[in-house]
């Protein structure tokens, strides 16, 4: 890849990592929707419990989804995005194309993700065990 191609692709990245972090600053503002709010009849108080932990759960992932664009945006600017943390190879245009914040390869992911499966599995044999 040649150096215009190199920082043309930045600056597209760079774009997309812009707007999708004025839309997440926007969903993240908007945080009123949690509220609780008591009602006399117990069947509203679960219906809003669950919708409660529902938007809970939205505002989480947005909020994740938010503090990873900004370190990509981050990572442009200081010239190391595209580069995995982990290994330092270059991630696949692809995988950027898909995924703009992505920090990592897809095979350093993959192992990351291999080994949180295998962490969950083993703490979920402990309570079993301990029950």
């Amino acid at each position: 890849m040649t150096q215009t191609s190199s920082i043309h692709e930045s600056n597209k990245f760079q774009g997309v990592l812009e707007a999708l972090i004025g839309e997440l600053e926007r969903v993240v503002r908007h945080r009123e929707e949690i509220a609780v709010e008591q009602t006399a009849d117990q069947v509203d108080e679960v219906q809003r419990a669950s919708e409660l932990a529902l938007a809970i759960s939205n505002l989480d992932r947005q909020s994740h989804r938010l503090r990873n664009a900004r370190a990509a945006l981050r990572r442009i600017q200081e010239g190391s995005f595209g580069i995995c943390e982990q290994c330092d190879e270059g991630i696949h245009p692809k995988r950027l194309a898909a995924i703009p914040w992505a920090a990592l390869c897809i095979h350093c992911q993959e192992a990351l993700d291999n080994n949180r499966a295998d962490t969950n599995r083993a703490a979920t044999n402990f309570i079993r065990d301990a029950a």
